[in-house]
């Protein structure tokens, strides 16, 4: 499978900020890729030099070999082959479904407009609408009705920024999931912005992990999870807690829990001190453990409960419980811990 997409080195800047700083990424074809980071990381920015509505200060941007961008070069943005689906939808609201849907095919003969936006209706789901106004539709209909513009145009690559992030949260993940499918169906490929975690888990080949400007990780969800690259995708992706420790062998540290053994070596000298990622599902119950702690927070998720847990040292752990350990707050709980991944890093320093 090729790369449809290459980003090598960009750097854009807003007046003296530099709001993307050095970032490279390959986007293969028929892959769907999300951009991930907290508020101000870059991630609307690099969509929008992919569009060619940013301009770049160094480095390049291609598409299917093609070059979009240079410092001295743009395409143009409706000659990159793109489409966009954005957060408010922006839709027309004196057109109507088909009329928004076939906003791009001028060029198209009637017929051949009529013919796509049925066509596009069906796959997104919303036969029977065409005449319907987006006042008169839902939130859904209406991000369907964008993505059916978007597709309407037949682009090689699909850019969208943050385009659930106004449904509620049950419709937000039935519809992700659905756009996928399409995109895969139509073999488009697609880059989705979000600041959802669960969102870009659920839908995404590839994520690109950002902060500051930076790219922090290029990795599926399982890597991010279980293999983060450094404190900060480890403190960002997922929920955890540090427990410190001491490397007692490479691939070992002796912490409050007990010695973990991991499946990677460290290169520092033994006796070093380290801070060891502990997830929610490394902790288990286990009412024959000598290991326990009491409850002192606990989040009903449905199928399990998230419990916060304060051993007799003062640390505290989160806990993942199946939901039928229903336990009291100031509730004592025993537990084993089960850490397939050694994760740790130096202690942070200020």
């Amino acid at each position: 499978m090729s790369h449809l997409l290459e980003l090598d080195n960009i750097v854009c800047r807003y007046g003296d900020q530099t709001a993307v700083d050095g970032l490279s990424l390959r986007v293969r074809e028929g892959h769907l890729a999300c951009l991930l980071g907290p508020s101000g990381c870059g991630k609307s920015t690099i969509l929008r030099a992919i569009a060619g509505l940013e301009p770049i200060y160094q480095g390049s941007i291609k598409l299917d070999g093609r070059t979009l961008s240079t410092p001295t070069h743009s395409l143009a943005p409706e000659k990159r082959q793109l489409g966009m689906v954005f957060q408010d939808y922006a839709l027309f609201p004196h057109m109507n479904v088909q009329q928004n849907i076939c906003f791009g095919l001028k060029k198209h003969s009637r017929r051949d407009r009529q013919r796509i936006s049925e066509e596009l209706l069906a796959t997104v789901g919303l036969e029977g609408l065409a005449q319907r106004y987006p006042h008169e539709l839902s939130g859904g209909q209406q991000q369907r009705v964008a993505l059916a513009r978007a597709l309407a145009v037949r682009p090689r690559l699909i850019l969208m920024d943050e385009p659930f992030s106004n449904l509620d949260v049950d419709l937000r993940e039935r519809l992700s999931l659905e756009v996928k499918q399409i995109l895969a169906e139509q073999g488009i490929t697609g880059i989705l912005v979000t600041h959802d975690q669960s969102e870009a888990f659920a839908v995404s080949d590839m994520i690109a992990v950002l902060n500051a400007g930076k790219l922090q990780q290029w990795d599926t969800a399982f890597g991010l999870y279980h293999d983060p690259c450094n404190r900060f995708v480890a403190d960002f992706i997922g929920k955890g807690v540090f427990l410190r420790g001491r490397l007692v062998t490479p691939d070992s540290v002796e912490t409050e829990l007990g010695i973990i053994q991991g499946d990677r070596a460290y290169d520092l000298p033994l006796n070093s001190t380290l801070d060891v990622l502990v997830r929610p599902d490394d902790i288990l119950p286990d009412a024959d453990s000598p290991l326990s702690g009491v409850v002192i927070h606990k989040a009903f998720k449905g199928s399990e409960i998230i419990y916060t847990l304060q051993l007799d040292t003062g640390s505290r752990l989160l806990s993942s419980f199946p939901s039928h350990h229903d336990h009291a707050m100031g509730e004592r709980v025993h537990f084993r811990s089960d850490i397939q991944h050694l994760i740790a890093f130096p202690p942070k320093t200020d």
